[in-house]
């Protein structure tokens, strides 16, 4: 699919990147406290194990992470005390990890950031409809559901507020630990922020990007595809930037001069693509219980690189935005349209929100700057010396 989305060769790029992180991880795991074992390679593995794992480094812990698919893998149940699993589907090699870690006593924990793990939620995936046969199949009963619905399996970890409550009506206590950017891609933000392409603005236009991040997200950018074509039609000087898989809807054909379309890219790519857009949009299907669920970090990925943002004012971004200050929030087509066309005409405001959206980025999304005492010291307690 990442082929045929992007070519042989962009395409083809991607899948070796991905390739050589798994195949890393099936050797880079050493004997340690905590090991995370994640069902893939893509952002969300990014996010929910290599990151959580290098900021539980950063506050004394030793951890790996690993590929579920190593055949090996039941032979780390004597090597860790905790063991997260992320994403994983149920495969007998895993049901022998997990009943080998009973049989020691360890610390089992089920994470998430999404709504899949209850059957009931995935008919809201707009991805779930372009699923093949054998990927349906992963998620049948939600995917990890068999961990999850384990009563030895007492903890959970979750990146949002209502996904924590989804888990707490499943009687298991439930740590929040919000997505952050690693230390790498800090510098990463940082250096590109210095250096930032002010072209764009040289030539006197305004760009409105949109950074889809998985195939799953056509719906989402159709909640505001009739407000971007009356401003597109307004605005002479406004590009859209449409990045990942993404379906332009035929009648936005009509622009198509002024629309840039970007591939897939590597992580270090993915933030020069970001800063080199004006204005940050986050559009969600909000009252779908699956897009509720959704984490704020297209809001920090943009505001470390100084690019504010409008999103779909969703339980989690209302609580991760301050209203008209770092961000903007938008519930309906109206406002939708209010707050961009304000963001487009006035260069000065726009500059501020940005600087605002990037201090807070900085100071409460970044590994460097984390903190959460709580689950720290849980970890701590289930550590076997």
């Amino acid at each position: 699919m990442t082929i045929r989305k992007n070519g042989i060769i962009k395409g083809g790029k991607r899948v070796w990147e991905y390739l050589f992180i798994f195949i890393k991880s099936f050797f880079g795991a050493r004997e340690g406290e905590i090991l995370f074992i994640t069902g893939g390679v893509g952002d969300s593995a990014h996010y929910r194990s290599y990151n959580v794992a290098e900021e539980l480094e950063l506050h004394g812990f030793r951890c790996s992470v690993m590929i579920q698919d190593n055949p090996l893998i039941y032979r780390y149940a004597k090597k860790f005390s905790i063991f997260v699993f992320q994403k994983t589907v149920a495969t007998p090699t895993l049901e022998k990890l997990i009943k080998k870690i009973k049989e020691e006593k360890k610390e089992i924990i089920f994470e998430t950031d999404d709504l899949i793990f209850d059957e009931k939620y995935l008919h809201q995936m707009d991805y779930w409809k372009q699923m093949d046969r054998f990927t349906k199949k992963q998620y049948v009963g939600g995917q990890g559901s068999e961990i999850l619905n384990d009563p030895y399996v007492r903890i959970c970890t979750t990146t949002t507020n209502f996904l924590k409550n989804k888990l707490e009506e499943m009687k298991k206590r439930v740590f929040l630990v919000p997505n952050k950017i690693c230390n790498k891609e800090l510098e990463i933000a940082n250096n590109i922020y210095e250096t930032r392409n002010k072209s764009a603005r040289k030539r006197g236009c305004v760009s409105i990007g949109y950074f889809s991040g998985t195939i799953s997200h056509n719906k989402d950018f159709a909640e505001i595809t009739d407000v971007l074509l009356d401003l597109l039609d307004k605005y002479s000087n406004l590009r859209l930037v449409l990045a990942g898989p993404l379906d332009i809807e035929n009648k936005l054909n009509r622009f198509k001069e002024r629309i840039d379309k970007l591939p897939m890219v590597s992580r270090a790519k993915h933030y020069v693509n970001v800063s080199s857009v004006d204005i940050n949009v986050v559009p969600l299907e909000i009252d779908s219980d699956f897009c509720q669920a959704k984490s704020e970090l297209k809001f920090f990925e943009a505001g470390i690189l100084g690019v504010p943002t409008v999103a779909t004012a969703t339980q989690t971004f209302k609580e991760a935005i301050d209203e008209g200050v770092d961000g903007f929030l938008a519930s309906n087509s109206e406002e939708w349209k209010e707050k961009l066309e304000k963001l487009i005409t006035d260069a000065d405001f726009r500059g501020k929100m940005g600087e605002k959206a990037r201090r807070k980025a900085s100071e409460k999304y970044t590994n460097r700057n984390s903190e959460n005492e709580e689950y720290y010291s849980y970890l701590r307690s289930k550590i076997v010396r």
